[in-house]
């Protein structure tokens, strides 16, 4: 008897459990007409909101609708192809959606990401094409007195190959690391596919971390696994830009790879990009392609960098130097646009030769991967 009752008791548990089951929820789900569908199964809460960058600047977060079974929900408008990454505010305290498990961190915050294909984010995607290898190694840094951490793309066929490859050195913005435009830049896919497509050159792209006092990414070195910070307190330091030639120096001595101006491109985002800005100037004889995108321009006078000192007078020795391309893009909404249009008039006084990329949009990943995606097929021609 005892036996029979313990398995109808077993029987109504399970039954309990089925009945306050969490539903199994698609989300987010992208419609064939492009609007995209996010649900969240949130019974006892009173209000929950969309946080996306999707969505128009100044219009708040969007607000879900509950049903009868819990469930909250909302459709977008039809959106543009792109890569988007969004949160549930529910009572008012952000979430992820449980029911999305590719999740992206970008400096010290976690956020879900999808994709609206037909259009730029195909780019972005994994497509059935040939694949090239990222790799993470250590060099060696004297300057910096320290080992540390970079981010090494090899196009697809670079192991068999005999080949030597030219180089796109790639730099992270404020509060990035060596993984940075892997993650949020998508690099790996967009270089495979414009290789694959003959729309870019072979070539291999080299992702250092660009925080001096920083060995690398965060968890990814002997470093306590403290949140990241957006913003460091060295990073007008100099050290950075002093040291960089020792990335070049390595990767010549342990990859595959032309080793002449012609074979080498610098490009950057915001700090990022200063840093291209101030190493492709500091160093005339490395880089022939140097682009920079909504690229800070400026530094404080008080920075105690050398090289920072008589900017102009580089500029000059960089401009005698010659390079190949030098390439400027920044959205109008960014707010550096003023920066950047300063130093373009500082560029056309000493009739220094650039091309200049304007756009719509701020200071945003979408404007970088645009920018990554034009300017790669111009390398190496």
């Amino acid at each position: 008897m005892a036996r029979i009752l313990n398995v109808i008791i077993f029987f109504l548990s399970v039954a309990s459990v089925a009945q306050n089951r969490i539903p199994e929820l698609v989300s987010p789900e992208v419609n064939a007409d492009r609007t995209v569908t996010f649900r969240i199964y949130a019974p006892s809460a009173s209000e929950v909101l969309l946080e996306c960058d999707l969505l128009q600047k100044g219009s708040g977060p969007m607000r879900l609708t509950k049903n009868e079974s819990g469930v909250w929900s909302v459709t977008t408008v039809a959106l543009p192809s792109e890569m988007y990454l969004y949160n549930f505010q529910v009572d008012k305290v952000r979430t992820l959606d449980p029911n999305n498990a590719f999740v992206i961190r970008d400096v010290g915050n976690v956020f879900g990401m999808f994709f609206v294909p037909g259009g730029k984010a195909d780019d972005y995607l994994v497509r059935d094409v040939p694949h090239g290898s990222v790799i993470h190694v250590w060099y060696d840094s004297p300057s910096l007195k320290t080992n540390r951490r970079l981010t090494v793309y090899t196009p697809a066929g670079y192991e068999t190959s005999k080949e030597n490859y030219p180089v796109l050195y790639l730099q992270h913005g404020a509060g990035g690391d060596e993984d940075a435009w892997l993650q949020l830049g998508r690099t790996a896919q967009i270089l495979d596919n414009l290789i694959a497509s003959k729309k870019a050159k072979p070539m291999l792209v080299v992702m250092a971390n660009g925080n001096a006092g920083q060995t690398a990414a965060p968890g990814e070195s002997s470093a306590p696994m403290k949140k990241p910070v957006f913003i460091q307190p060295d990073m007008f330091s100099g050290n950075t830009e002093k040291a960089y030639p020792e990335v070049v120096a390595f990767i010549e001595s342990r990859f595959r790879v032309k080793k002449d101006k012609a074979s080498r491109a610098l490009a950057g985002l915001s700090m990022g990009g200063m840093h291209s800005l101030v190493i492709s100037a500091n160093n005339p004889e490395l880089f022939g392609y140097v682009a920079v995108f909504s690229s800070a321009m400026l530094w404080p006078k008080e920075a105690p960098g050398e090289v920072y000192k008589d900017f102009d007078r580089k500029l000059e020795a960089q401009k005698k130097a010659g390079y190949k391309l030098y390439w400027i893009g920044i959205g109008t909404d960014d707010f550096l646009f003023e920066q950047s249009n300063t130093f373009r008039k500082k560029l056309d006084a000493m009739q220094f030769k650039y091309v200049y990329k304007e756009t719509a949009g701020g200071h945003t990943w979408s404007n970088w991967r645009d920018y990554l995606t034009e300017f790669v097929p111009l390398l190496f021609r």
